[in-house]
């Protein structure tokens, strides 16, 4: 049966939705890349908040034998030495860089106290997968060598990307300390579940899921590559501590309840937290929007816990 949003999602949340759709309207996804690309960098602009005071940035390369991938690095007067973050923006796998998130990573930092590592990595349909998951692994492995412990972060496509990177740093020298995933794409059943509910919700449908998928992949079976999609690996454990935060109303959010289940049923740590009433994208509602604002401030804290090496779940 399909979801009633007229009575799941309050007014704020409408008011946050009209004003997402005023500069990227539902039917952004017919338009060439190009052209979603630059509607989707306007609307970015037009929610970015600024910095808190007493953090900084600074954008620059993240050298490897493989290429460059360039990283921003926000930090904040008094740090928290005790982690960084690694945070992997969402967008599709097509849309998003360094100025997308870029408000959301100074508030991780100014909220924990801690590095933020965002990561510019290749977007297709110009580098189509693995190009971005080996983008994400070419920045870990340069923090892996750092004194820092690592906790992943990022949301829809970015958590997928973090969550690919746990499964793939498993049982190395400095792998993650955690992995906090905001409505992460991790590729579960798309027969079932909030899948077929919120098919249609608003700001993210089952058609955009369809069509980012098609434009990430060059063909081939990818039915086993946990690279592609992290809930296709057959194994589950020794994962890192696992934060997962998703929205109700969102095609997603099954994707993080089964991820949750999978990793306690291999005797790992995971905790999932649906967001009732909101929608994917909700980051950008944490200042106008009361759920989306408790609900980041969830985030902050599970990257602040996971940081400390602390499960209070």
């Amino acid at each position: 049966m399909a979801a009633d949003y007229s009575k799941l999602i309050d007014a704020e949340t409408w008011a946050f939705i009209e004003r997402t759709n005023s500069y990227y309207p539902p039917d952004t996804v017919d338009y060439t890349v190009q052209e979603q690309r630059a509607i989707y960098d306007r609307m970015c602009r037009e929610f970015h908040s600024g910095y808190p005071a007493g953090v900084t940035a600074g954008t620059g390369p993240v050298e490897d034998p493989a290429g460059d991938v360039q990283c921003r690095v926000y930090r904040r007067d008094n740090p928290d030495n005790a982690a960084a973050v690694m945070y992997l923006h969402g967008g599709g796998f097509i849309l998003g860089g360094l100025e997308s998130h870029d408000d959301v990573c100074a508030e991780i930092c100014a909220q924990t106290g801690f590095d933020v590592i965002s990561v510019d990595y290749r977007l297709a349909p110009e580098h189509k997968h693995p190009a971005a998951f080996n983008d994400a692994m070419t920045v870990f492995r340069f923090l892996q060598t750092r004194p820092k412990p690592i906790v992943l972060c990022g949301d829809s496509a970015g958590g997928n990307l973090a969550a690919a990177v746990a499964h793939a740093t498993r049982g190395q020298p400095n792998p993650p300390i955690g992995q906090v995933l905001i409505y992460p794409g991790l590729g579960g059943n798309q027969s079932e579940g909030s899948y077929v509910t919120h098919a249609d919700a608003p700001m993210l449908t089952k058609r955009d899921l369809d069509f980012y998928r098609a434009v990430r992949t060059s063909g081939g079976d990818l039915s086993k590559d946990y690279t592609f999609a992290p809930l296709r690996d057959p194994d589950m454990s020794g994962l890192p501590p696992t934060a997962i935060i998703t929205a109700e109303c969102d095609p997603l959010s099954s994707d993080g309840e089964t991820y949750r289940d999978r990793i306690q049923e291999a005797g790992g740590r995971a905790w999932w937290q649906e967001e009732a009433g909101l929608v994917h994208g909700y980051l950008r509602a944490r200042h106008s929007v009361a759920k989306a604002r408790d609900s980041f401030t969830r985030i902050v804290n599970a990257v602040s816990f996971l940081g400390h090496k602390e499960w209070p779940y």
